[in-house]
């Protein structure tokens, strides 16, 4: 099962957020250059994030020009190696610098780093706070755009309560377990429940803080532009309505979603997006500041004049995507139930080709994928998450080859 049966939650609008507590002045210094996390080192510890000249408004997101060049119809992929095994719920997927990787466990709310060469894991520690149930846990992480001087990791999980963003320091000199400090409250109010979570974060090529959030079950919040609910959110790295944002002092990026679960951006800083569907159709779509990407009134292509198509979308049984990745000149997009990698292929925000399918049915339910620099990705299954038939006890980070 994948979750998408409808429920109704009773909360709707929240609060937007805490004021967070000063970890360390460097925070505060949310402007400056953008770095290439297209080449498996960005500190970002974006999905897939591309080099962007410095800014602090909002990203377009244009349709393309002539002079772009898709990529071949057809690619490839190609598994090099299975990096690590005997992750539990892995969610989360944030590559360092020097290239080895963190990885969140929904379940039992910590996160561990794998060696990237050996596959040796080393558990930073827990995260206090998190309250695991259904699809709700200690989902997406990222780092911060200040890693290099600041060693902060930012984390979306579930509390009793709420969705929220914390950000932790990472200490590598203490002892194993301990290396992660008190969490810091970015932001808190995101609406809770048994499904539609939402979870993906990633710092995009301007700096700012992006977060995809579920309706919970409660359809109506999508449209709510006043509830944070079915939403890609935009905020500094401190929490606040991110400068340039579309609707006067809100975080709220774009809405009508139902439950938004990949974030990534291209080689000219336009942000893709994938998304659960009802029963119908899954999504890949262009995100556009202030644009309604039609939840529930629309699923799918054919939405209407006022609502923003998708790029691409699939059957429920084929997807049920989850983590997106951008790399030679595809979005790669990661399927649950459908175990399975799919690639499509762009020119501009639309798809040059029709989307193609690998590893189906390989190494089962497919969580998070990231660039790994070039031509490689880094891959993340999620066969220990109750959902599914599992294949084999445990999971695992592969390394792939793409064209």
């Amino acid at each position: 099962m994948t979750g998408r049966t409808r429920r109704v939650e009773g909360t709707k609008i929240v609060q937007r957020r805490a004021v967070p507590a000063v970890l360390t002045a460097a925070l505060l210094l949310t402007a400056g250059c953008s770095s290439d996390s297209s080449g498996g080192a960005d500190p970002s510890g974006a999905d897939g994030g591309a080099s962007a000249p410095a800014r602090t408004g909002a990203p377009s997101s244009p349709t393309g020009s002539p002079t772009e060049q898709a990529p071949p119809a057809k690619g490839s992929v190609k598994v090099l190696r299975t990096v690590a095994t005997g992750l539990k719920s892995p969610w989360g997927l944030a590559p360092l610098p020097g290239g080895d990787l963190l990885v969140s466990s929904r379940d039992e709310a910590t996160i561990t780093r794998v060696d990237a060469k050996t596959g040796e894991k080393t558990e930073l520690g827990g995260v206090p706070g998190v309250s695991p149930s259904g699809e709700g846990g200690l989902l997406g992480i990222a780092l911060s755009p200040d890693y290099a001087s600041d060693h902060m990791i930012y984390a979306y999980f579930t509390s009793a309560s709420d969705n929220r963003v914390v950000r932790m320091l990472y200490d590598e000199k203490k002892p194993p377990g301990e290396q992660l400090g008190a969490p810091d409250t970015v932001f808190r109010g995101i609406p809770k429940g048994v499904i539609h979570n939402g979870g993906r974060i990633a710092f995009g090529p301007d700096k700012m803080l992006y977060a995809g959030t579920g309706e919970s079950g409660d359809t109506g919040l999508s449209q709510d532009k006043e509830s944070l609910g079915g939403k890609i959110l935009r905020l500094t790295p401190d929490g606040e309505p991110a400068p340039g944002n579309p609707f006067p002092d809100s975080p709220v990026y774009s809405y009508g979603h139902r439950n938004v679960q990949g974030l990534a951006w291209d080689d000219r800083q336009r942000l893709f997006a994938s998304e659960f569907g009802q029963d119908t159709w899954d999504e890949l779509n262009a995100i556009k500041p202030g644009d309604n990407y039609g939840w529930p009134e629309a699923e799918g292509k054919g939405g209407g004049s006022g609502f923003h198509d998708p790029v691409a979308q699939w059957r429920t049984d084929d997807a049920s995507p989850s983590g997106i990745a951008y790399a030679q000149g595809s979005v790669w997009m990661a399927g649950l139930r459908g175990e399975r990698l799919w690639r499509i292929p762009l020119k501009g925000t639309e798809a040059s080709a029709d989307p193609q399918a690998f590893l189906e049915g390989e190494y089962g339910r497919l969580r998070s994928v990231a660039p790994a620099g070039g031509d490689k990705l880094w891959l993340v299954t999620s066969n220990t998450d109750g959902r599914g038939d599992a294949k084999g006890d445990d999971d695992r980070v592969l390394e792939l080859e793409v064209r």
